[in-house]
């Protein structure tokens, strides 16, 4: 008996089996990966997956509030009526006004800080850990905070400005010039402790040596950051920057707290617009498509964004 023989003989390698099932009755490691993913999964496709397409449904429907006839399909009635929709697509403006407002600021600020904290400071750890303290306050704290800041009576922003005799303040949150600034200040100023740990991460994970070797090569600063330090921060700054931006582009908790979308809806963002259109008009197909369509720009302008930005890196 030959040895090929003699192995299938003893069942050692039988013929091959469906896939996803060994010959003996145990799950292959495609299976079992599947079965130690199911646990993590199923929460997600019940409590991300499911609500999206339930909203997507909706939207194509005539669904209100209190009514006592059944929801019925109307088809695209509730997009062609956005289309001309002139509240909606001027929130859909004060939002991206907003989300590039908060975003870009947060980035560069957060960047330097990164920077600074990376150096070897004394008290370093203090430092570090004070700059991350806006992100630990819930948004309805931070809101709640700056409301008291913006006081036009007693603020400190109005009593530091009267302090100084450069004036006697205004009043920062019901202004129609002064609330949209107002405002992405708060936001650039809560959201920026996430961006500083990330990018903080991304320059601890870059190599000593090379600004060594760039240093004794006659390297300056800004030309050391911009062959070294920026190219490998540059992934994580490119993630970080698109998730704060579809972030800062969907806040609700932060703007509903300070201004309500007011003064005049000066700064009503499109998720506060499907909110008063769900929850306070009972509009919820209408709002629902409202979703859709914020849904699909915002997709829209993240691909193009991306793409541009690896295809930069790549010819580089």
């Amino acid at each position: 008996m030959t040895l090929a023989s003699a192995t299938v003989g003893s069942g050692r390698h039988g013929p091959p089996g469906k896939p996803g099932k060994r010959t003996d009755g145990r799950l292959d490691r495609g299976a079992g990966t599947w079965f130690l993913v199911l646990p993590a999964l199923i929460p997600i496709l019940v409590l991300s997956v499911g609500p999206l397409l339930y909203g997507v449904a909706l939207a194509f429907t005539d669904a209100q509030s209190g009514r006592t006839r059944a929801t019925q399909w109307i088809g695209t009635l509730n997009f062609q009526d956005l289309l001309h929709d002139g509240l909606f697509w001027e929130s859909f403006r004060i939002g991206l006004v907003w989300a590039v407002g908060v975003t870009v600021p947060q980035f560069v600020l957060a960047l330097g800080l990164a920077l600074l904290l990376n150096e070897n400071l004394r008290m370093r750890w203090l430092a570090r850990a004070l700059a991350i303290i806006p992100w630990a306050m819930p948004e309805v704290v931070v809101g709640i905070m700056w409301r008291l800041v913006y006081n036009p009576d007693a603020g400190i922003l109005n009593e530091t400005i009267r302090d100084l005799g450069l004036g006697d303040g205004r009043d920062w949150l019901t202004g129609l010039a002064t609330a949209l600034p107002a405002v992405i200040v708060v936001g650039v100023w809560s959201g920026m402790p996430q961006t500083t740990v990330a990018l903080l991460a991304g320059l601890q994970n870059t190599p000593h040596e090379l600004h060594e070797a760039a240093a004794l090569d006659g390297a300056g600063a800004w030309r050391r950051f911009r062959t070294v330090t920026w190219p490998a921060i540059r992934p994580v700054a490119l993630s970080i920057t698109a998730l704060n931006f579809i972030w800062n582009f969907n806040s609700f908790a932060l703007v509903y707290v300070l201004t309500n979308g007011g003064p005049g809806g000066r700064t009503r963002l499109p998720m506060l617009f499907a909110y008063e259109e769900a929850f306070r008009y009972g509009q919820f197909g209408y709002a629902a498509a409202m979703g859709c369509v914020m849904v699909a720009v915002i997709s829209v302008i993240l691909a193009v964004y991306l793409a541009g930005r690896l295809r930069g890196g790549d010819d580089r």
